[in-house]
């Protein structure tokens, strides 16, 4: 008996492997390794920042993967490497606008090594319970924290794995690294040449009493104030935003027994409503009958409108010291806990008169 023939049907039914997998779905690494013709753990190594790959094969499979219409799932890799790729970065108070600058700075530090930022925003610090809840859920790598933290809350991202950064923070005792700028020091300095000069009535002006750094700015002003012999110097409070620090201005002028001659601000942005309440409502000329000054150093401190005399944070410096710390303590998690404590840079505007260094 003849053996039968193969129909024209047969012949023709095995179409491309590559060429059937990506219709009606996405194309996959193991597509490209088809269309390339080459192994599939060199498509990967070709999609993997640092990796050891010929420009001839790197080439040869960007043509497969962009005839393929392919790109790299970075969920499916990170079921393989057991890590995300991604860093909880949670900050408060973004009515400061020194917080977005820090945003920033570690966004762009933390893109250049592949490296995804997942903002986890706080109308208050008081809020970190509900949101720490949230950062477990992402199976983050690590978490860069600006809020305020207990030592119970720090103790959960051990628990949960996850390395922990404190930024502009630190809490006495605590194993958690922390990246800080000298708070007390920069108070010191300001207040003392303002007092150089001749100053001797003073008002503050707060940040919210759930932020820490406004708290230690305002003690280490106190105590510095105190210290030189100047006690019950009038506080109140404030929220970091331009409103309370006109409101702020208006109460320490309605309080005063005397004129007031220099205000201390808990940031920049409360320094600008004070010295705007001081010109347009009060009619008081800074600096000739009051200085104001602030601390951060952020943008518009430094329009010419403001020239704001402020305690300037070396916002980059620190962002890059954030980031090699977390990212050295995930690929290490045994490494101890290590502080880096960076000095304002004090810039004199023309809101205050300030004496001799």
């Amino acid at each position: 008996m003849a053996p039968k023939k193969k129909s024209k049907r047969s012949l023709t039914s095995r179409a491309p492997v590559a060429e059937a997998a990506t219709q009606g779905s996405r194309a996959t690494s193991y597509d490209v390794a088809l269309r390339a013709g080459i192994s599939q753990s060199a498509v990967s190594r070709c999609f993997q920042e640092g990796a050891s790959i010929s420009p001839k094969m790197r080439a040869r499979v960007m043509r497969a993967a962009e005839d393929l219409g392919y790109t790299p799932n970075a969920i499916a890799r990170s079921l393989i490497t057991r890590r995300s790729n991604l860093i909880a970065v949670i900050i408060s108070n973004l009515t400061n606008l020194y917080y977005p600058e820090v945003l920033a700075e570690l966004s762009a530090l933390a893109s250049a090594k592949g490296i995804r930022v997942l903002l986890f925003t706080l109308s208050s610090e008081s809020e970190i319970d509900h949101v720490l809840e949230q950062v477990w859920q992402y199976r983050v790598d690590g978490a860069i924290s600006a809020a305020r933290l207990s030592s119970a809350q720090i103790d959960t991202f051990s628990k949960n794995g996850v390395p922990l950064v404190l930024y502009n923070r630190y809490l006495q005792g605590s194993a958690a690294s922390a990246v800080f700028c000298d708070q007390s020091d920069g108070a010191r300095v300001l207040v003392e040449r303002l007092v150089s000069v001749g100053h001797r009535r003073f008002g503050v002006i707060a940040g919210p009493r759930d932020s820490f750094v406004g708290q230690e700015r305002v003690a280490a002003s106190l105590q510095q104030l105190a210290k030189l012999g100047f006690h019950n110097v009038p506080v109140v409070a404030g929220e970091y935003d331009y409103e309370s620090g006109v409101r702020g201005l208006h109460e320490l002028v309605s309080a005063a027994k005397r004129y007031l001659q220099a205000v201390i601000c808990a940031n920049d942005v409360m320094a600008i409503g004070a010295m705007d309440a001081a010109r347009f409502d009060l009619g008081i000329a800074v600096p000739d009958k009051l200085s104001v000054v602030g601390f951060d150093g952020v943008g518009p401190a430094s329009w010419s409108s403001y020239r704001l005399t402020t305690l300037r944070q070396p916002v980059q410096r620190m962002a890059e010291a954030t980031l090699s710390l977390l990212l050295d303590r995930i690929s290490n998690p045994s490494l101890p806990a290590e502080r880096r404590v960076f000095s304002g840079t004090l810039i004199e505007g023309s809101s205050a008169k300030l004496g001799p260094t």
